[in-house]
């Protein structure tokens, strides 16, 4: 599993010109699922999401809040084309990928979890053609990733 985690001021996301969801400070959340994960990778990447501390704390300006602690929203977007591989040819693969069905289990039990924290969460539309618009606080941005059997604390 893949997720470019970014700190936002305000982030939307947008299917045929209509704003499907919407959130203001928190975490705009790009995820990619492979076809190897399990709820294992759902559970880790849920509680890194939540708990990794991205925001000042206010007197220092160092990363000493997470998006729980400033009762920040989440907007949680597909996006497949994380696990794409461009190395080599001009068209990239999508081999590592999820097929459809399976990945769109596996986000909407993502979103669940995230759900159960409490907070606002936001979802683009899973397969649909979507404009992101994210006002990147910082800019603040992370790679997060957990391959099936890792055993990251």
């Amino acid at each position: 599993m893949r997720v470019v985690i970014q700190r936002v001021t305000a982030s939307h996301v947008s299917v045929d010109g209509q704003v499907i969801g919407r959130i203001g400070r928190g975490l705009n959340l790009l995820v990619g699922i492979a076809d190897t994960d399990t709820d294992a990778e759902l559970e880790w990447m849920a509680r890194k999401c939540l708990d990794l501390r991205l925001f000042p704390d206010g007197e220092h300006g160092r990363f000493d809040r997470s998006v729980q602690e400033i009762s920040g929203e989440l907007l949680v977007v597909s996006q497949f084309t994380l696990y794409g591989d461009g190395r080599k040819g001009r068209r990239p693969s999508f081999d590592r990928a999820a097929t459809p069905s399976k990945a769109e289990a596996l986000y909407d039990r993502f979103v669940a979890l995230l759900r159960a924290s409490g907070l606002r969460v936001e979802t683009g539309k899973f397969g649909a053609m979507m404009q992101v618009t994210i006002k990147n606080d910082g800019p603040v941005t992370l790679l997060l990733e957990r391959e099936a059997g890792q055993d990251n604390i």
